[in-house]
């Protein structure tokens, strides 16, 4: 089955230069997690509602102060909606990732595949997407990483020393 009967089409995107606030506002009247981030009609990014969390508990500054370019993963990992799912799904479970942007030869986003989109998908695609399939890669997603906890702002200005785990991740993690 190809991705196109599985996807979200026509996901809501931002800009790099879109404040947190205002991302935060779209994730929610959007009911998303995630945001494609483009530039020119093309993707260059991805937010997370965790990438924003992460960014306002550990930068003090406050959401209208930071741009989704400060705290987006650039890197990302696609698949075109001619895609075959299975392989989509491989993408998801070897780089541990939740949410796949869809994207044509041009890298205009087209649609968003999320683990959602594939449980809802199970039911009406007469078993080219299985439960088993899913949860296994879900399962792989959430496999926990051991990551070295970074040291807080309070601590290099001499406050005690106060690990923060998220820190240390970088752009990876459970998207």
């Amino acid at each position: 089955m190809k991705v196109t009967y599985a996807m979200t089409p026509e996901p809501q995107c931002c800009e790099p230069e879109t404040n947190l606030a205002a991302a935060a506002e779209m994730l929610w009247t959007k009911d998303c997690g995630v945001l494609p981030v483009v530039e020119d009609g093309k993707l260059v990014g991805i937010l997370t509602d965790r990438d924003i969390c992460i960014a306002l508990g550990t930068r003090h500054k406050c959401a209208d102060e930071m741009v989704v370019r400060e705290v987006a993963t650039l890197d990302v990992h696609t698949c075109s909606a001619e895609d075959d799912v299975q392989a989509a799904m491989e993408i998801m479970r070897r780089e541990r990732i939740r949410r796949l942007p869809v994207v044509d030869q041009e890298g205009r986003v087209e649609g968003l595949l999320a683990l959602n989109d594939l449980v809802l998908a199970v039911d009406r695609t007469h078993g080219a997407i299985t439960y088993e399939a899913v949860i296994n890669t879900l399962k792989t997603i959430r496999e926990h990483v051991s990551r070295k906890p970074a040291v807080s702002a309070a601590s290099a200005k001499g406050a005690e020393q106060t690990r923060l785990p998220y820190l240390s991740h970088g752009a990876s993690g459970t998207r």
